[in-house]
């Protein structure tokens, strides 16, 4: 399949973009600048240029391929509107057609879950960074009726490829030798790394039947503080950690600190139950390990 790939410069689309490419796909990366473009030309990537923001270009990129995978966000004050102007426009170009379009959610849609695991059964609860995720899920999903095939994945904390929040921690320890987790460091996070990951969007767009939703998660949920303290192990800062209160932590990073601080347990069984997805990383802990021993 000829697949647009928008984020394939990011961490959850390139590994995508690199998985599908390995799996005999043409890829094509949605590229808002020339930089961005000849990133993107140098890993084998087809280019198309264009803009989130701009519908007309995103639905022109979209009616030349046979599936998208949308894994960008801005990361701005303008994510909801940004994330809703983009994929309504996929949705306009592929109705009628049939054509698989992967949508990239995330289990912050669950909000605090507690100790039993959130399977994509569970209720949408989400935290407000991403409450406008709630009705533009089901608005893609919707889409079935108007002869789109809509898939939407909810990924966990996503780690490798040396990215992903935790790499704050990291780079803080290896600065000011000491990581900060935000609150009292005891709430867990499950996670999920980039290739195994990639995996998922790799079988999901060849298997999943329109209207599914999958978690994307792998391993147990590892406390925060954990994860801190091997941030700071792998920065050179010997396992040092403090705890950031939340109202400071606000004013720092507005909303995404509270991302941060939500405790969540989340299950990915029907992904592999379903799809055959066969993840295999082990923990986002031995990851940051893994960078120390290059350090060294």
């Amino acid at each position: 399949m000829r697949v647009l790939v928008t984020g394939a410069t990011g961490l959850i689309g390139g590994a995508v973009a690199r998985r599908l490419k390995v799996g005999g796909h043409e890829v094509v990366g949605l590229a808002r600048s020339q930089a961005s473009a000849i990133k993107l030309a140098d890993a084998g990537f087809s280019v198309a240029r264009g803009d989130l923001s701009h519908g007309g270009d995103l639905a022109e990129a979209t009616r030349r391929v046979d599936a998208v995978v949308h894994a960008a966000s801005p990361g701005d004050r303008n994510t909801a509107a940004c994330d809703e102007a983009a994929t309504r426009a996929i949705i306009a170009a592929f109705r009628g057609t049939s054509k698989r379009f992967i949508y990239t959610s995330g289990c912050l849609v669950y909000g605090s879950t507690g100790d039993r695991p959130a399977t994509e059964n569970n209720p949408v609860k989400a935290i407000d960074l991403v409450r406008f995720r709630e009705a533009l899920e089901a608005e893609i999903l919707a889409g079935v009726t108007e002869g789109v095939h809509p898939i939407v994945i909810r990924p966990g904390w996503v780690y490798g490829d040396r990215g992903g929040t935790a790499m704050m921690m990291y780079g803080e320890a290896g600065e000011h030798g000491v990581a900060r987790h935000v609150g009292n460091g005891l709430n867990r996070w499950t996670t999920v790394h980039a290739d195994d990951l990639a995996d998922l969007y790799a079988v999901a767009l060849e298997r999943a039947q329109a209207g599914s939703i999958y978690n994307g998660v792998h391993g147990a949920p590892t406390p925060l503080v954990e994860i801190a303290r091997a941030a700071s192990e792998a920065a050179g800062a010997d396992g040092r950690v403090a705890a950031w209160p939340i109202e400071d932590a606000r004013s720092t990073l507005g909303p995404f600190a509270d991302a941060i601080a939500c405790d969540q347990v989340v299950s990915g069984e029907k992904a592999k139950s379903e799809l055959g997805w066969r993840p295999s990383r082990v923990s986002i802990v031995e990851e940051l390990r893994s960078y120390r021993s290059v350090i060294a």
